[in-house]
């Protein structure tokens, strides 16, 4: 077993990637595992530059190829990206989002993280039969319609649609900027009791994509979200889309009857 004593950007010299030719686990699977263990426990912080692949490569006494194979691995999983001028880049570590009746402003702002919300709708407009029947209100005529792009800390995290039935909230932009709509329901009197959700996937489109800062055709996460208060209303419908590359969804399961 070999110690390669490694620096990267402004990580600490003395860290060590311990590599083990003997060991069945792939040369640039080491690598990449050991870089992903020093991004998660934060040696390697968000905005941490690796040296080149070449100079990686001598470094490590290992082949260009796995090392960019190495850095790939990491790539597609979100935690580095690769930037034209600036090289590769260490990127914040996956939102990791509970499941829960909270907004997505509230728990970034809980993880520590800078929540912003551009404003790309807020208005009110007719219901129609669709937006009538996600409410579950058939009779309903006119309906709050929202769109949002949320960031943390300056990157675009999830693309943010709702309707709501118009006589529950009137928020003003500013509002929407600074606060997460469950909060400003909250404090509007509605008491929020359940929601049903539902978790999926699709691939961006060209709008996602320009708004996300991904590239047409990525992996986005999606979720639909009903939210019913205390009389069983639905006060709010959601249907949101998140990248995949930075974002996932924490389920606690429990064990049912034997």
């Amino acid at each position: 077993m070999s110690k390669v004593d490694v620096a990267f950007g402004s990580w600490d010299p003395g860290r060590e990637i311990v590599l083990d030719p003997g060991n069945p686990e792939p040369l640039y699977s080491q690598v990449s595992r050991q870089l992903h263990a020093a991004i998660e426990d934060g040696r390697l912080p968000a905005g941490t530059r690796l040296g080149n692949e070449v100079d990686l490569a001598a470094s490590l006494r290992l082949s260009r190829p796995t090392i960019r194979q190495a850095i790939q691995l990491l790539v597609n999983q979100g935690l580095l990206v690769r930037r034209r001028g600036v090289g590769t880049q260490v990127v914040r570590t996956k939102v990791a989002r509970p499941l829960r009746l909270s907004s997505l402003f509230d728990d970034l702002a809980g993880l520590g993280s800078r929540p912003e919300s551009a404003v790309l709708v807020n208005r009110v407009e007719d219901a129609g039969a669709e937006a009538a029947g996600l409410l579950e209100a058939p009779g309903l005529t006119r309906v709050r319609r929202l769109k949002r792009l949320r960031s943390a800390d300056g990157e675009p995290l999830a693309l943010m649609n709702n309707y709501l039935p118009d006589d529950v909230l009137a928020p003003g932009d500013d509002d929407l900027r600074e606060r997460g709509l469950y909060q400003l329901l909250r404090s509007a009197g509605v008491r929020l009791h359940a929601a049903e959700q539902h978790i999926g996937a699709r691939l961006a489109t060209e709008e996602d994509a320009e708004l996300l800062h991904e590239e047409p055709g990525a992996a986005l996460l999606t979720m639909q979200r009903t939210t019913y208060d205390d009389a069983g209303r639905v006060v709010e419908y959601g249907w949101h889309v998140y990248r995949a590359s930075r974002y996932t969804f924490n389920l606690s399961l429990t064990n049912g009857p034997q």
